[in-house]
């Protein structure tokens, strides 16, 4: 499956906004821009390449509930394309100052159903100057399964990632071949993530039955993914890693950690118990909404979509019980950035690019 191609600046754009870094490697005036767009978030990294990866020189995150009613009406509504061209617009901003040579904007699952996706696109490309392209759920679940590949300990023979996003979950099952090179073997997109399982269950006072349907829901596809990949048996054989890539897995060791307030550094890469986790689900599955505000690392903007997350992470636990999970604060921007540079590379040494390393099989 071909991954579209970045958007490349003009030279009189690039030139005019350029800011220059020198830190060897390839042209020290390439500076990369990779945009999210999800049913919840806005996502913004810029990074110069250093060695066999890069450096993120700003980023930029907000939460806009861009999907927010799409469920139960088919359409974005006004007020969340509004809040979410203002936060695009500050991307833009961001990516002019720092004089982005290269950028990769993208949209995800609620740009997929909305019946309006195509009128709020042109209008981010009026007002902001950014062209979003809405990506494939498989190209989706390779980005993500890229940006991941740096946390992931090739020494196992297989490694399950999940990444629990706004109105889907992908999952990326990858036969790991050493001397860090991977296979995707099969993937999947379930059609219910944070938001879409709130809105079908209720978020603000979730009962023991919404949250048991709530893992009903998520099981059955999940269910569907086990019957054809056998995932099970290798955990059982200790030979499975498991990594999750989502606001609600690094909310949860946020939480664990006891932090004050969200700290990346400690939070990207860290091991969970599962155990514990699955405690800490369980805890805010039952505890109300004022409760669930006041933890530092969930407060008010995620207190009513926490649940439904943890949901899923259990709903996946009870299918494939590993002892410890890895978390990861990265994804699909990450795995953008990575793939411009290789192009970029690619271009410069005259090679032909390579083909990406989505699933070649059809989804699970």
């Amino acid at each position: 499956m071909a991954i579209s191609e970045p958007q490349k600046l003009g030279k009189g754009e690039a030139k005019r906004h350029r800011r220059r870094y020198h830190n060897g490697g390839e042209n020290s005036s390439n500076v990369y821009g990779a945009l999210d767009l999800g049913t919840n978030n806005c996502r913004l990294l810029v990074a110069k390449r250093q060695g066999r990866g890069f450096r993120v020189i700003d980023s930029f995150s907000r939460i806009v509930r861009l999907g927010e009613g799409v469920s139960l009406t088919g359409k974005l509504s006004d007020d969340a394309m509004d809040r979410t061209v203002e936060a695009l617009g500050i991307c833009a901003d961001k990516m002019r100052r720092v004089g982005v040579t290269h950028m990769r904007c993208v949209a995800t699952e609620v740009c997929r159903k909305a019946d309006n996706s195509a009128a709020f696109l042109a209008r981010v490309a009026e007002e902001c100057g950014i062209k979003l392209d809405i990506i494939t759920t498989a190209e989706e679940a390779a980005l993500a399964a890229e940006g991941c590949a740096p946390l992931i300990d090739y020494r196992h023979r297989n490694a399950l990632v999940f990444d629990i996003g706004g109105g889907s979950t992908e999952l990326v099952w990858l036969g790991l071949r050493g001397r860090r090179r991977s296979e995707v073997l099969g993937w999947m997109s379930i059609p219910y993530g944070v938001v879409t399982l709130t809105e079908r269950h209720g978020g603000m006072e979730i009962t023991e039955d919404a949250y048991a349907n709530m893992m009903l829901d998520v099981s059955e596809h999940i269910d569907d993914f086990e019957a054809t990949h056998g995932i099970a048996e290798q955990i059982r054989e200790g030979q499975v890693q498991m990594l999750g890539t989502s606001g609600t897995v690094t909310t949860l060791a946020g939480v664990h950690f006891g932090l004050e307030r969200y700290n990346r550094r400690r939070v990207d890469g860290a091991w969970l118990n599962t155990r514990a986790m699955l405690d800490i689900c369980r805890r805010l599955a039952t505890s109300d909404y004022a409760a669930r505000v006041l933890e530092p690392c969930i407060g008010e903007e995620r207190a009513d979509l926490v649940v439904s997350g943890c949901a899923i992470v259990e709903a996946m636990h009870n299918r494939w019980p590993v002892k410890k999970l890895r978390v990861a604060d990265r994804g699909l921007r990450e795995g953008m950035l990575l793939g411009m540079m290789r192009r970029v590379d690619n271009e410069r040494h005259g090679r032909q690019p390579a083909q990406n390393s989505a699933p070649a099989a059809r989804p699970s």
